[in-house]
């Protein structure tokens, strides 16, 4: 499937929150708003096989690269990367656009901003969509009573560490980014043209240490008293995820009055890219119900 977003398409700069982000944007301007947030250790680009399509059904589509990625604000340590910041960037974005709401769409740890600012800025979202992501508030019980769980995050202890996991991950044209992207998913899913534009964004100066500091700023989450969800929220999970067990979706859910799980069986962690036509069905639907 070719894609109509090449990675140097040409995007607006946004001031919000304290930074400026980078956003790439499509569809009528008078559509309803959808914002797109990647995860780790994406930009934009990764929902390249999203944007075109949700464009053509009628949306207007912004899709930031989040701070510390790619071509927005890289602040230095690591308390300007906590989930309330993200979460008010996310607000200002919708209010940079003369929005009051928007439908919010996240995968990985832009799915976890998205948890986190549907559950602090209820009024602002619309409608959710996570796609392999847990809500921040279940991942840590989960993963202390399943040690299995625990097993696959051990990445994040690493990623604690100064200044070595930034050395280990640009190694080598950063093979072991690339290694990560490629074994996870499946067959054919980041071909060698889709792996050069990875390493330009991973390249930019500051990036790997703010891209790292979203882990390191984990320890300082605050928690909530009442993470529960009352708009619709459709979760769309790969059951072939590496790095998450489908319980934390189950887990998710239980917090939401109104949630829907759609399991991909031949997906993984990636599904996003690798089923993007049943997954964007999925969006619109969703989006229009």
């Amino acid at each position: 499937m070719s894609d109509r977003f090449d990675p140097s398409t040409p995007g607006a700069r946004y001031r919000v929150n304290g930074v400026t982000l980078h956003c790439v944007e499509a569809g009528p301007g008078d559509g309803p708003l959808v914002i797109l947030l990647h995860g780790f250790p994406e930009f934009w680009w990764g929902w390249r096989r999203q944007i075109a399509p949700l464009a053509e059904a009628g949306f207007r589509v912004l899709v930031p690269d989040q701070r510390g990625y790619h071509l927005s604000d890289k602040p230095e340590g690591r308390a300007a990367y906590g989930l309330d910041t993200f979460a008010a960037d996310v607000v200002g974005l919708i209010g940079a656009l003369g929005r009051e709401t928007c439908c919010l769409v996240g995968h990985d740890w832009g799915g976890l901003v998205a948890w986190w600012t549907a559950t602090r800025h209820p009024e602002r979202i619309a409608k959710l969509a996570a796609i392999n992501a847990p809500h921040p508030s279940v991942a840590g019980s989960y993963m202390r009573s399943h040690p299995t769980q625990m097993f696959r995050s051990l990445y994040v202890g690493f990623f604690q560490i100064p200044r070595l996991p930034e050395a280990m991950l640009a190694a080598n044209g950063h093979s072991a980014m690339i290694r990560a992207l490629v074994q996870s998913s499946r067959p054919g899913t980041f071909p060698e043209e889709d792996l050069e534009p990875y390493r330009k964004a991973w390249s930019k100066p500051g990036a790997l240490t703010a891209m790292i500091n979203w882990y390191r700023a984990l320890p300082l989450a605050p928690r909530l008293s009442d993470p529960r969800l009352a708009m619709p929220v459709r979760v769309l999970w790969g059951m072939r995820d590496r790095f998450l067990e489908e319980g934390l979706a189950e887990a998710s859910l239980a917090l939401c009055e109104r949630g829907e799980i759609r399991r991909f069986q031949d997906a993984t962690h990636w599904v996003h890219l690798e089923e993007a036509d049943a997954v964007n069905a999925e969006l619109i639907g969703f989006f229009r119900s």
